[in-house]
This record gives C-alpha cells, sequence and structure tokens, in this order.
C-alpha cells in the first residue's frame, strides 16, 4: 500500500496495490505538462484507487482534439492521478514517499522517439518508440 499527496497536502490519496513498475513517459505533451523531461507514473487498477481526501481541489484539462487530459491541485498545482482507461488509473509517483516505493523499478520509457533534444536516457527501462499496453 502506497499514499500520496500534492504539495500543499489538500488532495490525499491511497493505493492499495504494490507498486513495482515505473513508467516514464517522454512525449512533447507530458514534458509540456510536468515541465521537465517527461512523467514518471504507475499504472494502478481503479480498485486499488482512493481518494482520501480533497477532491473539490482537483481540476481536470482535455488537450483538445485529443484524448489525453490531466488532473492538478487547484490549491499548489500539483499534477494529480487521472484516468489512463477505463479500468486503470495513473499515479504520477512523485507524489508517493520513497519508502512506498522501496520495491518498485522503471519498467519501460514510453515515446523515446519524442524525447527532449538534451535529455539522455540511461539506466534502467525497456525504451519504446511509441506508447505500449
Amino acid at each position: 500500500m502506497a499514499k500520496g499527496s500534492c504539495n500543499c497536502k489538500a488532495v490525499q490519496f491511497e493505493v492499495r496495490s504494490p507498486i513495482e513498475h515505473i513508467y516514464i513517459c517522454h512525449c512533447s505533451i507530458c514534458r509540456k505538462a510536468g515541465g521537465g523531461n517527461g512523467v514518471s507514473v504507475a499504472v494502478v487498477n481503479n480498485n486499488d484507487f482512493v481518494w482520501l481526501c480533497g477532491q473539490e481541489f482537483i481540476k481536470t484539462w482535455h488537450k483538445p482534439n485529443h484524448d489525453w487530459l490531466c488532473r492538478f491541485c487547484t490549491e499548489c498545482g500539483s499534477n494529480l492521478p487521472g484516468k489512463n482507461d477505463e479500468q486503470r488509473m495513473y499515479v504520477p509517483v512523485g507524489l508517493i514517499s520513497n519508502t512506498d516505493l522501496e520495491n518498485a523499478k522503471v519498467a519501460h520509457h514510453l515515446w523515446v522517439s519524442c524525447k527532449a533534444s538534451w535529455e539522455h536516457i540511461g539506466g534502467e527501462g525497456k525504451q519504446h518508440a511509441e506508447f505500449i499496453v
């Protein structure tokens, strides 16, 4: 189990299954959303995810003419968990304490074909030119 929150702790949640795999997306949309080299997330079943408090502070933004969306805290601006597909949520792992992620490892780098020109991907994780399911 892992607990997480936004920067100001107005929004808090819990993941009720172990987080073992981390996915890092390097696409231009995720780079703009996070302001860095991409976003690092865990993907969890909807049944294993629970909002603990602060849902009234969540704003959702849908990219026009696209299926991409992001959620963020209206108080501090932190990226928040969101819908991955009908059965799963994506959870930005930066919102979870390191002690709750001790057994997690980077498993996949997504959209490597779109990574920032200045980025060098090293370490663990299989690299994929595009998205994988």
